[in-house]
């Protein structure tokens, strides 16, 4: 046995890696099955109106939120990694295991190896899973929402550049949609015969929402003569769209529905357009700096863990866990939202939050004796 407060070097792979390792994911299967389940119930009964008033079945109800799973699980994976790691080592300080691993010259940056390589491990199946199946399932469930439950008809098709609306007697193309000033940019209205042939166009550089509808600057309108003449003429009229902005945000994708590389093109599209693709950037880095969570929370919860007044207490432990992943959540939720505005380059939007967390998690690690 070492002497005690000398350091001992200890190979990975051993005994204690395996029993920490086991540990930690027997805890954390089960508690991120508890959690995702726990976020599914609140946002049940968030949403509990909707399905009251639209009348959906308890089949529509249930496949909204089976498609709903996946995003979810997302969403709650850093939560569960960070109370797995503070109630697996907590359990280890109560029963004196800690204590006794310590007691021969074993550090607890070295304890804690094992649940720093299990988190990069959890931190790329965060990555790929939010990228092979989050979107398709994430796309499905606003599917079911929008037309099963908020009973709006699949008139419209966004794809990773353009907004197509089919109209009456026209078929709408939009280049962006801009949510928080409610403006439409790059409009083109296609004007059809009854039987569909082009009779015309119209073109909008830009629409804002007044309240009551649509308002234009500047509209032009090319009319096709059946002797194979174009005309122009500048028209001053409201544009014909009777979509208005909850609508349209209704319809329109959430970031969740997108590839990492599908927002990609989307920027790329926006920007060839002369568009502001500020906030799109946003939601492209997080993508990126979303999966760090979990590696973020082990080097937070090891100091927590090893307190002894943590004592391996469910309750104590979850506490803990909330205020430190609510805590994140407010930051990367404010960071975000000063993105989206333009206030915060998109790369600090998403990387602040990681960053202040990875200097307190750096700091308390380095510093536990």
């Amino acid at each position: 046995m070492a002497a005690r407060g000398k350091v001992r070097f200890l190979p990975m792979g051993g005994i204690l890696d395996r029993y920490l390792a086991q540990g930690f994911l027997r805890i954390f299967v089960i508690s991120l099955v508890c959690i995702t389940s726990l976020y599914l119930v609140v946002d049940f009964f968030d949403r509990i109106s909707a399905f009251v008033d639209s009348g959906a079945s308890m089949g529509t109800i249930i496949r909204y939120f089976v498609y709903k799973a996946p995003a979810s699980i997302s969403r709650v994976i850093g939560f569960a990694t960070l109370f797995s790691a503070l109630f697996c080592l907590g359990m280890l300080t109560r029963t004196q295991e800690i204590t006794a691993i310590r007691s021969n010259g074993i550090s607890v940056q070295r304890i804690a190896l094992p649940l720093l390589i299990l988190s990069l491990f959890i931190c790329v199946f965060t990555f790929f899973w939010n990228e092979a199946l989050v979107p398709a399932f994430a796309h499905q469930a606003q599917t079911i929402f929008k037309t099963e439950v908020k009973n709006k008809q699949q008139q419209s098709l966004f794809g990773t550049a353009d907004i197509w609306i089919r109209g009456e007697g026209s078929f709408i193309n939009i280049d962006n949609f801009d949510t928080p000033t409610s403006t439409l940019r790059g409009i083109t209205i296609f004007l059809l015969n009854r039987d569909l042939s082009l009779r015309g166009l119209m073109e909008i550089p830009s629409a804002r929402w007044t309240g009551r509808g649509w308002e234009a600057n500047e509209i032009t309108e090319w009319h096709f003569l059946p002797d194979g003449k174009v005309t122009n003429q500048k028209v001053a009229v409201a544009p014909p769209i009777s979509e208005t902005p909850e609508d349209l945000k209704l319809l329109a994708r959430d970031a969740d529905e997108f590839t990492f590389f599908d927002l990609q093109k989307q920027i790329f599209d926006m920007k060839s357009k002369g568009i502001d693709a500020a906030p799109y950037e946003v939601d492209l880095q997080v993508k990126l700096a979303f999966p760090l969570i979990s590696p973020l929370m082990i080097l937070i919860a090891i100091p927590f863990a090893l307190r002894r007044q943590m004592s391996g207490s469910m309750a104590l432990s979850f506490g803990v866990a909330m205020l430190i992943g609510f805590g994140y959540w407010v930051l990367s939720a404010f960071c975000i939202s000063l993105g989206h505005n333009g206030a915060l380059p998109p790369w600090a939007a998403a990387w602040i939050p990681n960053s202040i967390f990875a200097l307190i998690g750096l700091f308390f690690f380095t510093a536990e004796a």
